[in-house]
């Protein structure tokens, strides 16, 4: 908000006063309107809606409390200052108590106490707007903000905060817990004005990595038959979120160390350095910390990505918000697929609420999708996809090798075959789920 659009109302019956109110406050570059008294100053309000009303506390007609009084029953949303040279301690009271921001005694000392006082009503103003805008711009394309960080409150909170900076962002937190939807999150709050690009870094093979993230030149590999932007260049001015960092190879981990060191790379097979403005946001779920003890990933690598660390928390931990969470995502998967689920019984809320979900927010949302689909009438049913002590129907017996096979089997079939996701339900790396694929030889 600019000041030229903030609307600020005076109210004094002394007209030499209200004349040398408005030029203080028409300097400052503020849109400015008048009234001789309460009354006066309703009529105005109503058509020139102002954010702040500064107005003398002893009037004739209708004094200022009493047009305080009033005016907030058509709108509570403005800002008082209140003027009186009858400055008491009971009035002042009262004022305060009934919103007054401030509280100025006349005659003015000087002006710039006036200007303080407007300027401090401004600033609340412009910052109600913004957090306004950016509850806005985190519905597009996300759940509400009461559902999203249901919780998690204190995460929206941080990411205020680091979201305007270039600042390198660190999310960790189980399989399932949104990281992927955070990153999106701080990519809009920035307002960088480059996409938001996202890169697996374990559906990605090791050979091809480096051409994914950099790019590469004509033939500078076999396949290679034209030239090609990585990642990097991609995401220009905008944001590159690296999910799964833990699973990039050493050599990978030294040039991405570069670029966030110098902003410097170079595509494979050129010698022609490029800069990269992209903010980088990595996740993991993994301890990167264990994994540096461990020797698989440098440490001046996570102490460059760990600047600013958020952590999510697992759906367990966020139990008492179940219940929101659940219907939520039951209107929103009921409305994609057609059926229209209403109801959800106190029992059925339980089997949900008393079940772990260690695959978290993406568990639940499978498990509901297929009791959305199996459920008749406009209750929702949860006997055909959690028992009664609400942990998911799996089929056990035999050996220890059958079931995990078993247990591949139905977590590619609930996804249609999408080994990512997959590999996510299941609660491990993509690269393990491919072993175990080719391993067990499980046609998909």
């Amino acid at each position: 908000m600019s000041a030229a659009n903030y609307r600020i109302l005076i109210v004094d019956d002394e007209k030499s006063i209200l004349l040398l109110l408005k030029r203080i406050i028409e300097e400052e570059g503020y849109s400015v309107k008048s009234a001789g008294d309460g009354k006066e100053a309703l009529r105005v309000a109503e058509i020139f809606k102002p954010h702040l009303i500064i107005t003398d506390l002893k009037m004739p007609v209708m004094d200022g409390m009493a047009l305080m009084e009033k005016y907030k029953q058509t709108d509570n949303d403005t800002d008082y200052i209140i003027m009186t040279a009858y400055g008491t301690i009971d009035t002042a009271i009262k004022s305060m108590k009934m919103g007054a921001l401030e509280y100025i005694l006349k005659p003015l000392k000087e002006p710039e106490e006036l200007r303080h006082a407007i300027r401090k009503a401004y600033e609340r103003r412009r910052l109600i707007i913004e957090n306004m805008a950016l509850k806005s711009e985190l519905l597009k394309g996300v759940p509400p903000l009461e559902i999203l960080f249901a919780g998690m409150e204190e995460l929206l909170e941080e990411i205020k905060a680091v979201a305007p900076a270039d600042t390198t962002v660190l999310l960790t937190g189980e399989t399932g817990t949104g990281k992927s939807l955070i990153a999106q999150v701080i990519h809009k709050v920035s307002n960088r004005r480059g996409p938001f690009v996202e890169v697996n870094c374990a559906s990605v093979p090791d050979n091809l990595l480096e051409s994914e993230f950099f790019g590469h030149e004509k033939g500078s590999f076999t396949g290679a038959v034209s030239s090609r932007k990585g990642k990097f260049e991609l995401a220009a001015s905008g944001t590159i979120f690296l999910d799964e960092i833990s699973e990039m190879d050493s050599k990978l981990q030294a040039k991405l160390l570069r670029v966030l060191e110098s902003g410097s790379f170079e595509r494979v097979g050129s010698n022609v350095t490029q800069k990269s403005d992209a903010r980088v946001i990595c996740a993991t779920n993994r301890n990167l910390q264990d994994e540096v003890s461990q020797g698989t990933f440098r440490e001046d690598l996570f102490f460059r990505l760990n600047v600013f660390p958020l952590k999510l928390k697992p759906l367990r931990e966020r139990r008492k918000y179940l219940p929101a969470i659940t219907e939520y995502l039951v209107s929103l998967i009921s409305a994609r697929i057609g059926k229209r689920i209403s109801r959800i019984s106190d029992r059925n809320m339980e089997k949900i609420v008393s079940n772990p979900w260690p695959g978290n927010v993406r568990e639940l949302k499978n498990v509901l999708e297929r009791a959305v689909i199996l459920s008749k009438g406009d209750e929702l049913d949860m006997t055909k996809v959690l028992v009664n002590d609400g942990s998911q129907r799996v089929r056990f017996g035999g050996k220890l090798v059958d079931m995990e096979k078993r247990a591949i089997d139905d977590a590619l079939e609930q996804t249609g075959g999408n080994r990512k996701q997959a590999a996510d339900v299941l609660g491990i790396s993509l690269r393990s789920l491919q072993y175990k694929i080719k391993e067990y030889g499980i046609k998909n």
